[in-house]
């Protein structure tokens, strides 16, 4: 099986995709792409969130028309969305778009493939082929009666041969399904195949939790197992909730980390002290934080300090007061009332003195 380090590498404007690069955290608009300036805002959130490649769908001649100026504007390298309509690519192509994500069986025949990757390999724009698991080819379905990890890949497989065929090698693969297994199972055949990079999704994933959930378990086992290149949290909600759950799943998978990961345990009776609020309250204050480190936020002495021993920093509950520890060790007593403002206190001193405080 090819891993990630072991992929084709494309190059999409300024970013490396595969080959070992960092796995790339994407999303897509959900804004009327012609509305150039609403489309521009959505991508800056989306920056400031963290994602790092943007697609935008490109479905008629209005969004086609207002492609120049959102690659000059826009805070991050796009990736243009079209189906059956060849003459956009080309044009999207033409106004510097760093990708382009196309199905080759619906762009209308060969020839015009031709076109479309013959101008994609002079101005160097890779292309993302993707297959999904409800849109098969009918061939398909009838050779093997359902949707299958064999029938994903075998629709892919034609696709990059007719791409081969054509002299065109800067591809991005994608196969996915509503189903995290079928997902998982179809990804794992093709990276026996295939040194194409892969980008990982688990479509039409659903709402905020249920979509979370499930994105978690296709997506992280293929992470875990040394597969991807980029990855596509598909939420019911607003894109911006995409970056949080991806970046989330690659820090689990201890691929990539964003800033202090907050650990803590769940209640029990031994607790005395607020902990879910706190935990809540932590995570919040430490947002902006850069640095990956580990806090722990524990419920009593119990399983405080010791427990959390492999964390950077932590606090723990008791009795009207809380102990701040730094890997393993009490540094100090506080009032419970005073435990959140006296351990950020800490941790700024932390970061800026930690070999002293080591």
């Amino acid at each position: 099986m090819f891993r990630r380090e072991q992929t084709r590498q494309v190059k999409a404007g300024p970013l490396i995709i595969g080959g070992g690069a960092p796995v790339i955290i994407e999303s897509m608009t959900n804004t009327d792409t012609a509305d150039l300036a609403a489309t521009l805002v959505q991508i800056t959130e989306l920056k400031q969130a963290g994602c790092e490649l943007v697609r935008v769908a490109v479905p008629n001649q209005r969004a086609v028309d207002v492609l120049p100026d959102l690659v000059r504007q826009s805070a991050l390298p796009l990736i243009a969305d079209i189906h059956f309509n060849h003459r956009f690519a080309l044009s999207a192509i033409r106004a510097g778009v760093a990708k382009l994500r196309i199905n080759p069986g619906n762009i209308g025949g060969e020839e015009r493939l031709a076109e479309v990757v013959s101008l994609a390999g002079e101005r160097q724009v890779p292309i993302r082929i993707g297959v999904n698991a409800g849109s098969l080819e009918r061939r398909l379905l009838d050779k093997y009666g359902r949707p299958t990890p064999e029938a994903m890949l075998e629709s892919v497989m034609d696709h990059i041969q007719v791409a081969e065929k054509l002299g065109f090698y800067e591809l991005v693969i994608s196969l996915k399904a509503s189903s995290a297994p079928l997902t998982v199972a179809a990804n794992m055949l093709f990276a026996k195949e295939s040194r194409y990079p892969l980008h990982l999704g688990v479509t039409e994933a659903g709402s905020f939790f249920s979509g979370t959930v499930y994105s978690a378990v296709g997506i992280g086992a293929l992470l875990l197992a040394g597969l991807g290149d980029t990855i596509r949290i598909s939420l019911t909600a607003p894109p911006v909730e995409e970056i949080r759950v991806a970046k989330a799943i690659l820090a689990a998978a201890e691929i990539r980390r964003f800033g202090p990961r907050v650990i803590s345990c769940p209640t029990c009776g031994r607790c005395q002290i607020s902990l879910i609020e706190l935990a809540k309250e932590l995570e919040q204050r430490v947002e902006k934080i850069a640095e990956p480190l580990t806090l722990a936020v524990m419920g009593c002495a119990v399983n405080g300090p010791g427990e959390a021993r492999e964390a950077d920093l932590g606090i723990a509950g008791g009795k009207k007061q809380g102990l701040i520890f730094c890997a393993g060790e009490v540094v100090r007593k506080v009032p419970q009332d005073q435990l959140i403002d006296e351990f950020m206190s800490f941790l700024y001193d932390y970061l800026n003195n930690r070999a002293e405080i080591r």
